[in-house]
């Protein structure tokens, strides 16, 4: 295959401005072969002067640069909010949260999506020649914690981990990175007592129920979730040989109804079904599933977490087997971590090392007022 001799794009730690200074001070210099050497005298100031215009000076906004010109010098404060799928409507509810923040203290907040751990580092990049003082990112996967945490110090950008807390090579959470995010086992425990107490309010027989529990033990938070529900309603007295696990390999709608899907084939004695997952899409797959295998929406219970992506189902006119969720704040969660991170780099103060939010659960009966009153809504 033959190579191409193209130069690859100048990027990295050049800003725009220093590589549009570069190709002019190399054109200048040598790229104009008519004129002799003694002209070349006249063009050097002037490529030192256009260089100063442009910004691109020995002072310039490079990051890591011993002054610091970034961002304040400039007017304002701008932060990263970095999310691993910006499609979903839970973190375009982050993104406004942070929006909100950046309104009342006036900094300048930069959204990117980064569903891979190229695209993360990529963002960094980005942040930095934009002039960034730091970000809040909610990693595609926590495993990438260090080289994050090694790129922001590169980069001298502060960073703070929301939703999914970063862990080490050792498999155990980064303590040393300020992390916000839901109080995991918690709400798992809140949807399991919800499950028991609706199945115990429609007086099904325990007989004929099964518990179909979506899992995604990759991510810790996420088994977290799943097992604090399987506790909750163990300890409620519903039988663990009636709770069947349905492991998800992708964490979206069809991801989980494959997975509920298989176990609706294995456990075909099974009449009224509970569901549980991750969060609202977990759920909302598992529904679909029992739907397409001829389940009436009063034989199924499907309980969520989060409370963003179950609105369009919970506004449906005729009711369906997702009975609610357990709403987490998501504009909560980005106004709290972005006004973390303005303080931490205006002011200097080190945000808490673990902040933890809990739920509040919201039904085809409650959630218009609650989410209003949340600011999700209008």
């Amino acid at each position: 295959m033959l190579r191409s001799n193209r130069r690859a794009p100048e990027r990295g730690i050049f800003s725009s401005e220093e590589i549009l200074c570069k190709r002019l001070a190399i054109a200048l210099t040598h790229g104009l072969p008519r004129f002799t050497m003694k002209f070349r005298p006249v063009f050097c100031p002037l490529v030192a002067a256009l260089c100063v215009l442009a910004g691109c000076s020995k002072g310039s906004d490079r990051p890591g640069a011993a002054s610091d010109t970034s961002g304040a010098a400039k007017g304002r404060i701008k932060l990263g909010f970095l999310v691993k799928q910006p499609e979903e409507p839970w973190f375009q509810f982050e993104w406004k949260g942070a929006e909100k923040a950046a309104a009342q203290y006036g900094f300048e907040v930069i959204k990117l999506g980064v569903p891979d751990g190229e695209k993360v580092m990529a963002a960094i990049d980005n942040l930095a020649a934009l002039g960034a003082r730091g970000f809040v990112i909610c990693t595609p996967d926590v495993r990438l914690g260090p080289g994050i945490v090694t790129q922001a110090r590169r980069r001298n950008l502060k960073v703070i981990a929301v939703d999914d807390q970063f862990v080490g090579p050792d498999g155990k959470f980064m303590a040393e990175v300020p992390y916000l995010g839901m109080s995991a086992t918690e709400i798992g425990e809140s949807v399991g007592h919800a499950l028991f107490a609706e199945m115990k309010r429609r007086q099904w027989p325990v007989e004929e129920t099964g518990f179909c529990v979506v899992t995604f033990i990759e991510l810790d938070t996420a088994r977290n979730r799943t097992d604090g529900a399987i506790a909750a309603i163990k300890a409620a007295g519903f039988p663990a040989s009636r709770i069947f696990p349905a492991p998800q390999k992708t964490t979206d709608v069809p991801g989980s109804f494959d997975a509920a899907n298989i176990l609706l084939t294995q456990h075909p004695e099974v009449k009224r079904w509970l569901i549980a997952a991750l969060n609202d899409t977990g759920v909302l797959g598992a529904v679909r599933a029992t739907e397409g295998r001829g389940f009436a929406p009063e034989n199924v219970i499907g309980i969520g977490i989060n409370g963003t992506d179950c609105i369009d189902e919970l506004r449906k006119q005729k009711p369906t087997g997702f009975f609610g969720s357990m709403l987490v704040s998501a504009p909560g969660e980005g106004f709290r971590t972005a006004e973390l991170l303005y303080h931490w780099v205006k002011d200097g103060t080190t945000p808490p090392a673990d902040t933890r939010t809990t739920g509040i659960f919201i039904t085809r009966e409650n959630f218009e007022q609650v989410l209003k009153r949340e600011g999700i809504i209008p």
